[in-house]
């Protein structure tokens, strides 16, 4: 008998017959003998709905007053679930993130968990129940809603896991598993068995939307084992995270490709070339809790230089607001931005002892007359930044050049 922690989307639990699925699996896996706690996400759409209602009332709606509204999604899932599995004869019980006690700290809508106290959900376990849990939110030390930010169902699902030291987390989403790249952009993409944490968690960063980073940070802090299936198909293998690389790792030197539209860029110009300028910048913007993704600074030139870097382009207005007085201050010559701009990604744990990977990501997108902006480099990746409309080109080509759409 095992401790299993699944985890349930918003298109997985979109629809009253598709609770009922979701209660007849879990079901499935009680009646094997394990023990189960299901992570459900609010309704697909649910959250867009209540977010554009805030908007009707406030413009920038006020952050502990949108996570009080927003958390509410996941309430009405988590019970609407645990009626399903009552009416099947499966005894149920659901908990919100303030009634398990995940405490988070106090940054509303961007929350990050503390810790998680299990003891009513072992409890239940121990009486042969199914705990069904809210995911996506906690509480913070004086009891306020907090959440975790978009997709932070993925997070509480793995946080569990790890609290309850379970034998698997399992994430049901709308695909049955992690592939080359998107499908709906290159058909032949293929569904990889395993993929490595490294591999996962530079995807996921990097645009895949499967599994949200955060998640795939836990797990790998935590050594959950994490596998990716399908809610929407008898049981299937799925794509399982691994903490070790294949024996055969060598022979696929790639082993995705990841992409991601929701960046924006910014250049500051004409900033002084001198020490701490890099600080005087981004700064600020750390200070207003937005995430840089890329950065470069060129070579500077008559005492000055140009400073770039990517945010995600939900902070972009922000991120140009709060610069405004860092021109001032530093005396640049002013910014450039966009936001039509896309990052595409080759990731793969084989890059290690292979030679040339760059080279031919940068031939194979010369071919194609795809200019790049900016490039950033890891042990396992290389990211490009692009014009936003050759996105869906770059993939394919990229992909075909690695040769990811022939059978492994």
């Amino acid at each position: 008998m095992a401790l299993i922690v699944q985890k349930y989307g918003g298109t997985s639990v979109g629809s009253p017959e598709r609770i009922k699925n979701v209660a007849k699996r879990v079901a499935r896996w009680k009646a094997k003998g394990h023990d189960v706690v299901v992570v459900v996400s609010a309704m697909s759409g649910e959250t867009n709905r209540l977010i554009a209602l805030a908007k009707e009332i406030q413009a920038q709606p006020d952050p502990r007053e949108m996570d009080v509204m927003v958390s509410t999604g996941e309430q009405v899932t988590i019970a609407l679930l645990s009626m399903a599995l009552l009416e099947i004869g499966v005894s149920a019980r659901s908990y919100t993130g303030g009634q398990v006690r995940i405490l988070t700290d106090n940054a509303y809508t961007k929350a990050r968990i503390l810790s998680i106290d299990e003891h009513n959900m072992r409890a239940d376990l121990k009486a042969g129940r199914v705990v069904v849990v809210a995911g996506f939110q906690g509480v913070d030390d004086a009891g306020n809603i907090t959440t975790l930010g978009r997709g932070g169902s993925d997070t509480t699902g793995v946080a569990l896991a790890a609290a309850l030291k379970a034998d698997e987390c399992q994430i049901y989403t709308d695909v049955d598993g992690v592939y080359t790249t998107d499908p709906r952009i290159v058909p032949e993409a293929r569904r990889l068995k395993t993929v490595t944490f490294e591999e996962m968690l530079e995807m996921a960063s990097l645009g895949s939307k499967v599994l949200q980073i955060r998640s795939v940070e836990f797990a790998g802090k935590y050594k959950v084992r994490l596998r990716v299936l399908s809610s929407f198909e008898e049981e299937g293998e799925g794509t399982l995270i691994t903490f070790e690389e294949d024996k055969d790792m060598e022979k696929a030197v790639i082993s995705g490709i990841a992409f991601n539209r929701d960046e924006a860029k910014i250049t500051v110009l004409g900033v002084p070339d001198r020490p701490g300028i890099a600080y005087q910048i981004l700064g600020p913007i750390g200070d207003a809790n937005i995430d840089v993704d890329m950065i470069v600074q060129n070579v500077g030139h008559d005492g000055l230089t140009d400073f770039s870097f990517t945010v995600h382009r939900n902070d972009y207005q922000k991120a140009l607001n709060v610069l405004k007085p860092v021109l001032e201050h530093t005396k640049a010559r002013g910014i450039q931005s966009g936001d039509k701009i896309a990052k595409v990604s080759v990731v793969g744990v084989g890059m290690r002892s292979h030679a040339g990977i760059a080279s031919t990501m940068f031939r194979t997108l010369a071919e194609e007359g795809i200019n790049i902006e900016m490039i950033s480099t890891s042990e396992i990746k290389v990211s490009v930044v692009i014009d936003e409309k050759y996105t869906e080109l770059a993939v394919r080509v990229l992909h075909k050049a690695f040769g990811l759409d022939q059978a492994a």
